[in-house]
């Protein structure tokens, strides 16, 4: 029943953001790195798999592989957050400063444990861990 509820929060939560990638697409790809080429292409690109990876989670049936998604996603845009930081752009006309940054490193960490939370994987992980003992 907890993970049930807590995918929920969080498969709505990441549709809300991928929404707002649809909504504000110029807040998001004025983060996209500029190796990146088409930076509104990576907004929306992203706001569309936030959408998907968060509705599947919601999901029991496909909470393992959106789970494993999501977690992947969050390493794979994490990029552009790192590129905000050493590069001081704002958010939404916000600056973030260092400790805004690294408490938004925390928070992606976080993410990306919930995610393998959801998906089984830590479990899985942890015992295997334990028949290795």
């Amino acid at each position: 029943m907890l993970r049930h509820i807590v995918a929920t929060v969080y498969g709505l939560a990441f549709t809300w953001v991928g929404i707002a990638h649809f909504i504000t697409p110029e807040n998001f790809a004025e983060i996209v790195p500029p190796i990146f080429l088409f930076p509104m292409f990576w907004a929306y690109a992203s706001g569309a798999m936030e959408i998907v990876g968060g509705l599947a989670v919601i999901v029991p049936k496909y909470r393992l592989y959106a789970g494993r998604f999501l977690a992947v996603f969050l390493v794979g845009v994490y990029p552009a957050n790192l590129y905000m930081w050493t590069h001081d752009i704002p958010y939404n006309g916000t600056s973030f400063g260092t400790l805004g940054h690294i408490i938004r490193l925390m928070v992606q960490i976080l993410l990306i444990a919930i995610a393998l939370y959801l998906s089984g994987d830590l479990e899985r992980f942890s015992q295997t861990r334990d028949h290795r003992v």
